[in-house]
C-alpha cells in the first residue's frame, strides 16, 4: 500500500516522507484518530515506504521485490497485532497469528474497517477482544529475531488501547530498549486508554476526521456519483468507514435508529406511567441480549444523536450531519435536549457505555439509563 492509496492526510504523508528520507524514525510512535481516518492504511504504506526504501510515496520505484511483498501483505519482517478472544477454533490463549488467515483478508477487504467490523469477521461480535500478554511474548519474540532482508522490523498494533495492563508493561521495557532497526508502530482510537508510561515513551501524530471532499473524491473513484457521494461524504462525518456501509447500505445505523427512536419516544411518554416504564424494561431486555461491542456502538450512536439535536436547538443546524429513513424528526426533537439537560444525558450514556465494557449487567444497566432519561426529556 502506498501514500497515493491513502485518502486525505496529505500533512501526515509529508511529515512521514520527510522523517524517513532525512533518516529521523522515531523507534516507536503513537497514531490517534478517530474511526475512518486511515490510521491502518497510513501505518501499512509508511512501513512500506521504510522497508521498501520507496524514494517517493506515489511510485514503486524502491525494491520491487519487496514492494511486491507488501501488496500481498506478506512481508516477513512486518509483524500485525491485533485484539482476539478465543473461538471454536481456538480455545485457549489466543494469539494473533492464530486469526492471520482472517487477518489479511480484512486488510485486502476492509483498510478502514473498525474493532466490530473485525469482530465479525472471526466471530467474536458478542465477545471483547484484548491484546493479551501472551501477545506481548509473540511480539517480543518477532523484533528480537534479525531482519530476513536485513533492515527495520516492523511491529504494527492495531487498536492498541486494547492491551490489557500485563502486556503493556511487558512492552514498556521493548519500547523504551528496542533492538536495532526496530520500528514499533501503535494505532488507537482513544489514546486515553492507554497507559501513561507508553503514551510518554512513544512520538505521538494525532490524525484529524477526513474531509468531506477527501471522502468524496474517494467515492467517486470508486464509481459512486457525484451527488450521492457530497450526500454520502457529508453523513459520514470524516469516517470512510461508515461513508463505505452507507454505499453499500451495510451501516448498523438503521438498527440503531429504530432501537433509538422507540426508546425516547418510550421514554417521553413513562413519566407516571407505569404501563410505559414496563415497555422500557421489555426494551432494555432486547438490548441486552446484543453483543456488549454492539450494545457500545449504540451508545457512542445515542450520543451522536442528541448532539445533533443539541447543535439544532441552538441554530447550528449546518453542522448537523443525521438522516433518519423512519421519518423521525430531529428538528421537533431537538427542544428536549439544550443546556439543562446535556451534560447529565452525555455523562449517564458515557457511565453506561464504562459500565458495559466492564461486564456489568447490561439489563439493569440499560433500564437504569432509561428510567434516568425519562426524567432529562421532561427537564426544563
Amino acid at each position: 500500500m502506498l501514500f497515493s492509496d491513502i485518502i486525505g492526510q496529505e500533512h501526515i504523508k509529508k511529515h512521514l516522507v520527510h522523517s524517513a528520507d532525512n533518516g529521523r524514525i522515531p523507534h516507536a510512535q503513537l497514531f490517534v484518530g478517530p474511526e475512518g481516518c486511515g490510521l491502518l492504511s497510513m501505518a501499512i504504506a509508511y512501513a512500506q515506504y521504510v522497508l521498501c526504501k520507496n524514494t517517493d510515496g506515489e511510485n514503486n520505484n524502491g525494491n520491487s521485490a519487496c514492494n511486491i511483498k507488501f501488496n500481498a501483505y506478506s512481508h516477513p519482517d512486518v509483524h500485525f497485532s491485533y485484539p482476539v478472544s478465543s473461538t471454536d477454533k481456538v480455545k485457549s490463549h489466543p494469539v494473533s497469528k492464530h486469526f492471520l488467515g482472517e487477518w489479511l483478508e480484512f486488510l485486502k477487504t476492509e483498510p478502514y474497517g473498525n474493532l466490530f467490523d473485525w469482530y465479525k469477521r472471526i466471530g467474536i461480535e458478542k465477545k471483547q477482544g484484548l491484546i493479551s500478554v501472551d501477545e506481548s511474548t509473540e511480539i517480543i519474540k518477532s523484533l528480537s529475531l534479525k531482519a530476513y532482508e536485513g533492515g527495520y522490523k516492523v511491529a504494527i498494533i492495531w487498536m492498541a488501547e486494547k492491551m490489557n495492563d500485563a502486556c503493556a508493561n511487558k512492552l514498556l521495557k521493548l519500547i523504551e530498549e528496542p533492538p536495532g532497526d526496530t520500528l514499533i508502530l501503535l494505532l488507537a482510537e482513544d489514546v486515553e486508554q492507554i497507559i501513561g508510561t507508553i503514551r510518554s515513551r512513544c512520538q505521538i501524530l494525532h490524525f484529524p476526521a477526513l474531509g468531506e471532499q477527501a471522502i468524496t473524491d474517494a467515492l467517486i473513484t470508486r464509481g459512486t456519483n457525484e451527488a450521492e457521494a457530497l450526500k454520502i461524504a457529508h453523513r459520514s462525518n470524516g469516517n470512510f468507514n461508515k461513508a463505505l456501509d452507507l454505499v453499500n447500505q451495510d451501516s448498523e445505523d438503521t438498527v440503531f435508529e429504530e432501537w433509538f427512536v422507540f426508546w425516547v419516544r418510550t421514554a417521553f411518554r413513562a413519566k407516571g406511567n407505569k404501563t410505559v416504564v414496563q415497555d422500557l424494561t421489555a426494551w432494555s431486555d432486547e438490548i441486552s441480549k446484543t453483543g456488549r461491542e454492539t450494545q457500545k456502538k449504540f451508545l457512542e450512536y445515542c450520543i451522536n444523536v442528541f448532539r445533533q439535536a443539541l447543535m439544532l436547538n441552538y441554530n447550528a443546524g449546518s453542522l448537523s450531519y443525521m438522516e433518519f429513513e423512519s421519518g423521525f424528526d430531529l428538528h421537533k426533537f431537538a427542544p428536549f435536549v439544550h443546556g439543562n439537560n446535556i451534560q447529565a444525558i452525555f455523562k449517564e450514556l458515557e457511565d453506561a457505555s464504562y459500565h458495559i465494557q466492564r461486564n456489568a449487567n447490561a439489563k439493569i444497566v440499560f433500564t437504569d439509563l432509561s428510567i434516568k432519561l425519562t426524567r432529562f426529556l421532561h427537564m426544563k
